[in-house]
C-alpha cells in the first residue's frame, strides 16, 4: 500500500460508517415484509416479492458496479452508491401516498442498486486497509458494525412501522414516509461528507486493463466463493425475513407480529456478536477453520428449528445468526486472494452472488 501507516485508521472508521448504514437498510425489509402483507394483503409469496426485488438488483447491478469503480475509482463510487440509496429512500414516499405495491419494489431495487455499488467499493477497501493476512479480521470487524445496525434496525422499525394502529391502507403505508425521509437525508449528507473526505488510494487495488486471452475465472477460489456467498445469503436472508411470521404459528410461539419484530434484533444481534468474536478470533486462527465450524453450526441449528417446534424452535432458528456471523466476511478474503488487478470485477461478481 502506498499510503502512510497513520491514515489507514481514519479511513477504515469512515469505512465502518458505511456498513452500519446500509446493514441498517437492509434489515428494515425484515419489517417491512409483515407490514406491506398486512397493508396490501399479501401472499407470502407477493410478499416475499420485497426481498426479491431488493436482492435481485445485486444480480443485475453488481457487474455495472463493478465497472462504475472500474471508471471512477473506490472513493468516487462510494459516493455515487450513497446518492443512489438515497434516491431510492425518496421513493418510498410517493410510494405509500399512491398506495401503490409495485412504485415500493421499485425504489427498493434503486435503493439496493445504491447499497450493490457501496459493497463492490467498500468490501475489498476493507481488506486491503493493512496486512494481507489479518484482511479476514478486518472485515469481519467491519461487518460487526453492519450487524449491529441489523440489530438496531428491526427495533426502531418495529416501533415506528409495525406498532402503527391507523385504521385505514393507506394512513397504514405511510408509516414508512417518515423514516424513509430521514435515512434519505442521512445518505446525502453522507455522500457529501465522502465527497471531500481524502480517502487513501490503495496501490494493490489499481485498475488496470485485462490482458489478452485472461480470464477471471482462473482464479478458483473466487469461482468457489462466488458458489458459497450464494448459498449463504440466501439462507440468512430467507430467515430473516420470515422470523416474524414463522415466530406467529401457533406451533411455535404465536406471538403477535408487533412483539414478534422485536426478536429479529436477536437474530441479528447473535451475527453481530460472532462478527466481533471471530474478529479476535481470527487473529490466532485461520479463516479457512473458523469458516468450517461456523457453517457446521449453523447447519445442525437449521435441522434442529425443522425437526422441532415451540420455544425450543424459536431458540434454534435465533442462534443460527450466531454462526452465520462469520461466514461473508471470511468468504469474501478468501475469495479475493491474489486477485491484484481483478480485485473490483471479482468483488463485483462476489456481490452479485447475493442474489441467493
Amino acid at each position: 500500500m502506498n499510503q502512510k501507516s497513520e491514515s489507514v485508521f481514519p479511513a477504515f472508521r469512515l469505512l465502518v460508517m458505511l456498513f452500519f448504514m446500509w446493514g441498517f437498510i437492509t434489515s428494515l425489509n425484515d419489517i417491512l415484509i409483515p407490514h406491506l402483507k398486512a397493508v396490501f394483503d399479501l401472499s407470502y409469496a407477493q410478499a416475499m416479492l420485497i426481498q426479491f426485488c431488493f436482492f435481485g438488483s445485486y444480480f443485475v447491478m453488481s457487474i455495472p458496479a463493478g465497472r462504475i469503480i472500474e471508471k471512477f475509482g473506490y472513493s468516487r463510487g462510494i459516493v455515487i452508491g450513497l446518492s443512489v440509496m438515497g434516491l431510492g429512500c425518496l421513493l418510498f414516499y410517493p410510494a405509500s401516498a399512491l398506495l401503490f405495491y409495485p412504485l415500493f419494489l421499485f425504489a427498493l431495487f434503486v435503493l439496493a442498486s445504491g447499497i450493490t455499488i457501496l459493497q463492490v467499493a467498500a468490501n475489498p477497501f476493507v481488506s486491503a486497509l493493512g496486512k494481507p493476512e489479518t484482511a479476514s479480521s478486518r472485515l469481519n470487524l467491519s461487518q460487526g458494525f453492519n450487524s449491529l445496525a441489523h440489530t438496531v434496525a428491526p427495533l426502531l422499525g418495529t416501533l415506528l412501522i409495525l406498532n402503527d394502529q391507523s385504521p385505514t391502507a393507506l394512513q397504514q403505508a405511510q408509516a414508512v414516509q417518515l423514516p424513509y425521509l430521514g435515512l434519505a437525508t442521512s445518505l446525502f449528507v453522507l455522500a457529501l461528507f465522502f465527497a471531500f473526505a481524502k480517502l487513501p488510494e490503495m496501490s494493490n487495488l489499481r485498475i488496470k486493463q485485462d490482458e489478452k486471452g485472461e480470464s477471471i475465472w482462473k482464479h478458483r477460489q473466487l469461482a468457489f466463493g462466488v458458489v458459497a456467498i450464494f448459498l449463504y445469503v440466501g439462507a440468512e436472508v430467507s430467515i430473516g425475513g420470515f422470523l416474524v411470521n414463522f415466530f406467529g404459528e401457533e406451533s411455535i410461539a404465536k406471538i403477535p407480529a408487533a412483539q414478534a419484530g422485536n426478536y429479529v434484533s436477536l437474530y441479528w444481534g447473535g451475527a453481530m456478536v460472532g462478527r466481533f468474536l471471530g474478529s479476535a478470533l481470527l487473529q490466532r486462527m485461520r479463516s479457512e477453520t473458523l469458516l468450517m465450524y461456523s457453517s457446521l453450526g449453523a447447519l445442525v441449528l437449521v435441522l434442529l428449528t425443522i425437526g422441532t417446534s415451540g420455544q425450543f424452535a424459536m431458540w434454534t432458528v435465533l442462534s443460527i445468526g450466531l454462526f452465520n456471523s462469520v461466514m461473508f466476511p471470511n468468504i469474501f478474503t478468501l475469495s479475493i486472494q491474489g486477485l491484484e488487478k481483478y480485485t473490483s470485477r471479482g468483488s463485483g461478481l462476489l456481490i452479485m452472488a447475493i442474489v441467493g
